[in-house]
């Protein structure tokens, strides 16, 4: 199924050429792939309407997976076969798999959902992605939740906007993750998530409360310059080969209790706002030092006032040895 819209038109127009749910997931019922471009799509796409099929073979030679079914005793799960690609949609509708607590949505193509954005909220809980997941340049109004999602291959959602809560919960991501450049709006919950390969967050933009306790790093991620605008949790994660803080801004608590460092961690010109806890006694011991570094807006304005004040200091000397001229 493919529906392209090319050329300027009035916002009358895009009603009328809108593409509807219902169309789209007929499309996928049939096993075909669906690629809009430049539409809106209208009304709920439901994906737990999909049939419940016997379980691929193929999961035979992937651990990961073959352990997870196994452990829920799963023997039907639901399949999306054809490739999902949109690109700048405007997507009004509930986009969800609707998997809470049961099943999983196999999805055997890849997925690019690029320069899009959700008017309300996008649920791929539950989802194995066989192939690469690519949200780039994607904007999320409300929720955007990915909880126990497998990403299998390449996971990019550099420079997508999440909107009021985004949750990664007891996700993994078997290969790279990007998200670099991202901005989270609301609360971001990447708790116990498994990161198999390096997770990008260089330049990110956490501007609600944040937490990654719980998650296994297996690679050194990268969080340089990147934001966290809110209390920061860290709580219990692993980072076997070290991590990336560089230059990085902490504006109010960062919580990296019982965290294990298997490896060498650069925290070099991090701008801790209050004092960050550590256990790590060495960390612990930096931080403890020193006071929280300052935003470097307060350390200009600091320096302006430190001239002024020597240049006052200036004059009076002068003055008081009568050398001001008249």
């Amino acid at each position: 199924m493919v529906r392209i819209l090319v050329g300027d038109c009035s916002p009358e127009e895009r009603e009328a050429l809108a593409v509807l749910a219902h169309d789209v997931l007929t499309a996928l019922l049939k096993g075909q792939g669906v690629e809009l471009e430049g539409v809106v799509l209208k009304g709920d796409l439901m994906l737990d309407a999909l049939p419940l099929e016997p379980l691929p073979n193929h999961f035979e030679k992937s651990s990961l997976v073959k352990d997870r079914f196994a452990r829920e005793k799963l023997e039907a799960v639901r399949i999306l076969r054809g490739p999902l690609i949109f690109r700048d949609v405007e997507v009004r509708g509930i986009l969800a798999t609707n998997l809470i607590d049961r099943g999983f949505l196999i999805v055997q193509s890849p997925v690019s959902i690029t320069g899009s954005t959700f008017r309300r909220s996008v649920d791929f809980s539950r989802s194995v992605f066989q192939e690469s997941v690519d949200f780039s340049g994607t904007t999320i109004e409300f929720e955007g939740f990915f909880i126990q999602a497998m990403f299998l291959n390449l996971a990019n959602f550099t420079h997508t906007q999440f909107g009021t809560h985004s949750r990664f919960h007891k996700a993994v991501f078997a290969d790279q993750a990007l998200f670099s450049g991202a901005t989270f709006l609301g609360l971001a919950e990447f708790l116990e998530v498994g990161w198999q390969k390096k997770a990008d967050f260089s330049h990110a933009k956490f501007q609600h409360g944040t937490g990654f306790s719980g998650s296994q790093f297996e690679e050194v991620p990268d969080f340089s310059n990147a934001t966290f605008e809110r209390e920061t949790f860290f709580r219990f994660a692993q980072f076997k080969q070290g991590a990336n803080f560089r230059s990085g801004t902490f504006r109010m608590i960062a919580d990296f209790t019982e965290v294990g460092f298997g490896g060498d961690s650069n925290f070099s010109h991090v701008n801790f706002q209050e004092p960050p806890q550590f256990t790590d006694e060495a960390l612990a011991r930096k931080f403890r030092s020193q006071p929280a570094l300052m935003d470097p807006q307060i350390q200009a304005g600091l320096f302006v006032l430190g001239g002024l004040f020597l240049v006052v200091f200036y004059y009076l000397f002068k003055a008081k040895n009568g050398k001001v001229l008249k």
